[in-house]
């Protein structure tokens, strides 16, 4: 059953906390919902379960509309909100210990719980469609189809993990080792070359580096004539690609 959020947007006193939000999700797609604190995450999901209702825009809910048929959306949708029943003094792995005694189950069961929601996540969502609101981009990553960010209540992106990393990455960036020659003279050089940004050095080895190339450039060319001409030896130059992490927190730094 398709979801279409079109344009809806939602105001608490003088702060918007949805701008104008439009994306569609369709049947059979897992769809990742991600945002810092106060990005209006929460509040375009309450809009979609017809918690609240929108001050603009509207919400479709396999052709129903959440103005008018809030009821019968109700009964097509599954929510589980953030806030469980949970007990807030204890940590995590201490209330999972603690319900496993409870009931019996081994404690080595804790470890497969998070295999076990990924899986029933990719199982549900081959006939549902489905919106993952969560704070783990790693499990974001391995569940979700397609990856939706937003930001002081606008939608920032809109694609999968793959084509976010590639295309925030902007600059090239590679890791190089290169044998038989001082680590000093190896940077001196590296630095030298014109469309090189920034060298830095990694702990791995004497030789290694992170080569970052100035925007629209590309140094690998140039990497490979200077070790030719120094008589080093480049055993390694392999491109490096920015984790989830680093596009999501480009994507929704404050200004």
């Amino acid at each position: 059953m398709e979801v279409h959020i079109e344009n809806i947007s939602k105001s608490y006193g003088f702060q918007k906390a949805v701008d104008r939000v439009s994306f569609q999700v369709k049947t059979g797609e897992i769809v990742g919902f991600l945002g810092p604190n106060g990005a209006g995450k929460t509040t375009t999901m309450r809009i979609i379960t017809c918690f609240i209702p929108p001050e603009e825009g509207d919400v479709k809910v396999g052709g129903l509309s959440v103005k008018t048929h809030p009821e019968e959306v109700k009964q097509h949708i599954g929510y589980l909100p953030e806030s469980n029943p949970l007990y807030k003094d204890m940590r995590v792995l201490d209330y999972l210990r603690f319900v496993a005694e409870l009931n019996g189950v081994p404690k080595e069961r804790i470890r497969e719980r998070i295999v076990e929601i990924r899986e029933l996540i990719k199982t549900i969502g081959k006939e549902k469609t489905v919106i993952l609101c969560s704070h783990i981009l790693a499990e974001v990553e391995a569940t979700c189809d397609r990856i939706l960010i937003i930001n002081q209540g606008e939608l920032v992106a809109d694609r999968t993990a793959a084509t976010l990393r590639k295309q925030a990455q902007g600059k090239e960036i590679v890791k190089v080792t290169i044998e038989e020659g001082k680590r000093d003279d190896i940077s001196a050089s590296l630095k030298s070359i014109e469309s090189v940004e920034l060298v830095d050095p990694l702990p791995e080895s004497a030789g290694t580096f992170e080569i970052q190339s100035k925007a629209g450039t590309s140094s690998r060319k140039a990497i490979f004539r200077l070790c030719v001409e120094k008589g080093w030896a480049l055993t390694e130059m392999t491109p490096v690609e920015r984790k989830l992490e680093e596009v999501f927190r480009d994507l929704t730094i404050s200004n």
